[in-house]
C-alpha cells in the first residue's frame, strides 16, 4: 500500500482497478440468455399474431364467398317473383278469353325476358347464314343449302349465356360444304 491509498481503495480477491470496465463491454452467458429469450418471446408472439390474422382474413374471405353466392341466387329469385305472380294470376281466371290470355302471357313473357337480362342470360339467336360457332352452337344435322358451307341455316332452340359462359347451345342445322 502506498501512501495515498487508503483500505477501501485496495481491490479485494486480487482483481484490478479496470474489471468494472470489462463487465461493460461484454455482457455476462446469463445476460446474454435473457436477452435472447425475450427476443424469442417478442417473435414467437409475433407468429403467433401474424399466423392468427392471416386465418381471420381467410375465413372472412370464405364467408364473403359464402354470401355473394347465396345472395346472387336471392336477387335472381327475387327477379323472377313477378313471372310467377302474373302465371298465378292468369291460372285464376277461369273464364279469360283465348285474347286476354295470350296478351297475359305475351305480359308474363316480357317479364321473364326482362328477369333473365337484368341477371346477365342472354339469348343465342344466330340468323340464318351466320358462321357456326362450336362453342355457342350445336348443330343438330346438315343439310344441303346455298348458303355458304358451314353457317347457321335454321335455330331450332334457342341457347342461353351467363355473362360469357354457355348456359345452353342454341340448336341449329347447319349448311352442308357443295
Amino acid at each position: 500500500m502506498n501512501d495515498t491509498q487508503t483500505p477501501q481503495d485496495i481491490p479485494q480477491n486480487g482483481a484490478s482497478a479496470e474489471a468494472p470496465a470489462a463487465e461493460n463491454q461484454a455482457p455476462s452467458p446469463e445476460q446474454r440468455l435473457a436477452e435472447l429469450e425475450a427476443r424469442h418471446t417478442e417473435v414467437a408472439d409475433a407468429y403467433l399474431r401474424a399466423k392468427a390474422e392471416a386465418e381471420n382474413t381467410r375465413r372472412r374471405a370464405e364467408e364473403e364467398i359464402s354470401k355473394a353466392r347465396r345472395y346472387a341466387v336471392e336477387g335472381f329469385a327475387e327477379s323472377l317473383l313477378p313471372v310467377r305472380d302474373s302465371l298465378e294470376a292468369a291460372v285464376s281466371l277461369p273464364n279469360a278469353s283465348s285474347e286476354q290470355l295470350l296478351e297475359g302471357v305475351q305480359a308474363t313473357l316480357r317479364q321473364l325476358v326482362a328477369a333473365l337480362e337484368r341477371n346477365k342470360v342472354l339469348q343465342v339467336d344466330p340468323p340464318p347464314g351466320t358462321k357456326f360457332d362450336p362453342h355457342q352452337h350445336q348443330a343438330i344435322s346438315v343439310v344441303p343449302s346455298e348458303q355458304e358451307a358451314g353457317s347457321v341455316v335454321s335455330v331450332l332452340q334457342k341457347g342461353y349465356l351467363i355473362v360469357d359462359r354457355v348456359l345452353r347451345p342454341a340448336l341449329v342445322t347447319v349448311s352442308a360444304p357443295k
